[in-house]
């Protein structure tokens, strides 16, 4: 079964940096490929139920981010090593959350978490004020 690994996350102060990770394995069963995947970032905020997306990557281009990160999140995928990377800039303490990464073997693209068949754990990212 595909799985997916974050790192990358932990306490940043407002204003601050961090880069987190998504590494997948686990495809032969399903029959894709890494490559065929739309992989999204969501981030589920504390006391909130439904995770957000933040932005979401396909291999053949086709990038989106939530007016809420445009210009401070940038995602990059790197097939060859099945990863994604989303570097965070400039972090808001309204940005705590937990950032959960996910895949979805559908066209087009979607931003709907439901068409999402995996999931990571998340890192949590609490941002001090």
């Amino acid at each position: 079964e595909v799985q997916l690994v974050e790192s990358g996350g932990g306490l940043v102060q407002a204003g601050g940096s961090l880069r987190i990770s998504c590494a997948a394995s686990g495809f032969a069963a399903s029959g894709f490929s890494f490559s065929d995947y739309v992989i999204g970032w969501f981030r589920q905020a504390p006391g909130k139920e439904q995770a957000e997306e933040v932005c979401l990557s396909s291999s053949e281009g086709t990038i989106h981010y939530a007016d809420s990160v445009k210009g401070r999140f940038t995602i990059s995928r790197d097939n060859a090593k099945n990863t994604v990377y989303l570097p965070i800039n400039s972090l808001k303490s309204a940005a705590t959350a937990v950032y959960l990464c996910a895949a979805a073997a559908v066209w087009p693209p979607t931003r709907a978490p439901a068409e999402y068949a995996f999931w990571g754990p998340g890192p949590h990212v609490p941002v001090s004020s």
